[in-house]
């Protein structure tokens, strides 16, 4: 009887994931109820979610530079960032 493999998460799964666990280690951080080595290694896991969420997020801008411009991703322009008008 053949194995069947778990699929892969999408990306955005993946990248809904890692902000998750991400959110929820910086509310127990912030709370201060952790020993130094408890923040560090906590530390040390925001770092990699961080750079899971980042790479994410840089292959989801690939795909679109790559469906708006197949013939030249490199030259697609960014989305311009909405103003924030002055407080």
């Amino acid at each position: 009887m053949p194995r069947k493999d778990t699929p892969e998460p999408s990306p955005v799964a993946d990248f809904e994931r890692s902000l998750d666990a991400l959110e929820q280690l910086v509310e127990r951080m912030e709370q201060g109820d952790m020993s130094l080595d408890e923040s560090l290694a906590a530390y040390e896991q925001g770092v990699g979610l961080y750079r899971r969420c980042q790479t994410a997020l840089e292959e989801a801008e690939m795909r679109v530079r790559l469906l708006t411009d197949p013939q030249d991703p490199a030259g697609a322009q960014p989305y311009p960032h909405a103003a924030v008008p002055d407080a």
